[in-house]
């Protein structure tokens, strides 16, 4: 370990170890039930808010500054299912109402995993795309072997909500048209494997099994976006690798391998975990295997512009938390060097201990320095600063098997006077907010925006009731 990284390790350690204040939002998976609920912790793990759905949850749910989060949830009747599945997104406001709730489930598209949230109110979402067998054929597929004969790839897209359940699909971007084969120059897209990295093998991997009624191939089941770069992120669990795209393209380019910011179009702008994929390592140079949860660190937290993930099986039994620094060149695009793979060889930092997950979870970067980490088998969530001591630890005791993943949100995230309940503005709620309220409504107090807890313009009896819910809960 050269001198450098030791004193960097040297500064978070000392600088970063104590526990980052914000807000963590998860949901657990409930079995046996459709039902479960949404959590939200302050920093003392203390819930101070929930949301109960009808239906389990695809992934994680996501906050928003105005108290509403947006859920990704399990369909009655998933058109194509596998690990992960979905089909609904859901908005809801803090006090349980349903903003919007959208299906992507149909014929040819089934959404699963994640979604991720947009500067401009817009959402992400990860879906499975049916080809037949004879599509994936007539483009140099040379087996697919499952009960459905079918070859679900993957597509992201860009979904503007609108009125209670209506969308326009803004972008998106289809893996089917960033293909590569070396079988036969009869179909289309035959090249060298080793010369194309920016794209994907149509043979590499599997797709389903003999025994499962699915065509799951590539198996996305994460996906971020960077703001700055106007680039997008997602991870492949079946072929153990993160994938970088470009969002600066329109729906046309990232049907191409031009446009964009970086002139490639809808091709790979970078990639990381199993070089093996195309063609330019062996066995020993895999990296990834099973990950989730990628995504950037944010600007101005320790580690700004890094990738940070879970590796599920890092080795046997023992998952890891990897942050890579990507070769990033001065035009926000990506270097690789002929006949090698994308750097870097190694993580920069690497977090692991007795903790293994087979399915789901995840790390994110905190503005200490510290990180958060679900580890989904056991509904566990940890905080460790950066030389890996625990600094929070949060078991879920209710009915699950599995927390996908959870996030933490600053302090301040959340709007001014919008933590509807705390009407003291303690980060609480408890029975001083019903205080609190109990004087608005005899006016011995005046107005606050949190006692307003139904959000109906009057503070009454039903905010007084409500805030004591929470409390009960």
């Amino acid at each position: 370990m050269n001198l450098k990284k030791i004193l960097i390790i040297f500064i978070f350690s000392f600088a970063f170890s104590e526990i980052w204040e914000g807000y963590t939002i998860f949901t657990p998976y409930a079995p046996g039930s459709a039902s479960t609920s949404t959590y939200l912790l302050n920093t003392d793990g203390e819930t101070i808010n929930t949301w109960e759905h009808e239906r389990n949850p695809a992934s994680m749910p996501y906050l928003r500054p105005d108290s509403s989060i947006v859920y990704p949830y399990v369909v009655d009747t998933p058109s194509m299912s596998a690990g992960g599945v979905g089909g609904g997104i859901q908005i809801i406001s803090w006090n349980g109402g349903i903003l919007w709730d959208y299906e992507l489930s149909n014929t040819d598209l089934q959404h699963h995993h994640d979604i991720q949230l947009l500067p401009n109110g817009n959402i992400l979402a990860i879906a499975w795309e049916r080809k037949t067998a004879l599509e994936a054929f007539s483009l140099g597929r040379e087996v697919i072997d499952n009960p459905i004969n079918q070859m679900w790839s993957e597509v992201i897209i860009e979904i503007e909500p609108i009125g209670d359940d209506e969308a326009n699909i803004v972008w998106e971007w289809h893996l089917w048209d960033h293909l590569i084969q070396n079988i036969d120059v009869q179909y289309p897209d035959f090249g060298n494997i080793s010369e194309h990295p920016e794209l994907f093998n149509i043979n590499q991997g599997i797709v389903g099994s003999p025994t499962a009624s699915n065509g799951d191939w590539f198996h996305i089941n994460a996906v971020d976006y960077n703001e700055e770069l106007d680039q997008i992120v997602f991870s492949s669990r079946l072929q153990d690798e993160i994938f970088i795209i470009d969002h600066s393209t329109t729906s046309e380019e990232a049907a191409t391998h031009t446009g964009g910011h970086c002139g490639k179009g809808g091709d790979f702008l970078y990639r990381w975990g199993n070089p093996q994929n195309y063609s330019r390592g062996s066995e020993s140079d895999q990296k990834l295997d099973d990950q989730h949860g990628i995504n950037w660190i944010p600007a101005s937290y320790p580690g700004s512009g890094n990738l940070i993930l879970f590796n599920n099986l890092y080795s046997p039994f023992i998952s890891a938390i990897f942050e890579l620094s990507p070769p990033l060149n001065e035009n926000g695009c990506y270097d690789i060097l002929e006949n090698e793979s994308f750097a870097p060889l190694e993580p920069i930092w690497i977090h692991t201990e007795s903790y293994q997950s087979d399915r789901q979870s995840g790390a994110f970067r905190l503005g200490n320095g510290n990180t958060l980490i679900t580890d989904a088998n056991s509904v566990r969530i940890i905080e460790v600063d950066y030389s890996g001591n625990i600094q929070w630890e949060y078991n879920f005791t209710g009915n699950s098997n599995m927390i996908p993943r959870a996030q933490k949100y600053p302090i301040d995230y959340l709007e001014a006077d919008i933590l509807h309940g705390d009407v003291n503005n303690d980060g609480i709620i408890n029975i001083l907010d019903v205080v609190s309220t109990v004087n608005i409504v005899l006016g011995e107090a005046e107005w606050i925006d949190a006692a307003d807890y139904n959000s109906d313009g009057v503070i009454n009896i039903l905010d007084i009731v409500s805030i004591v819910n929470v409390i009960l809960n």
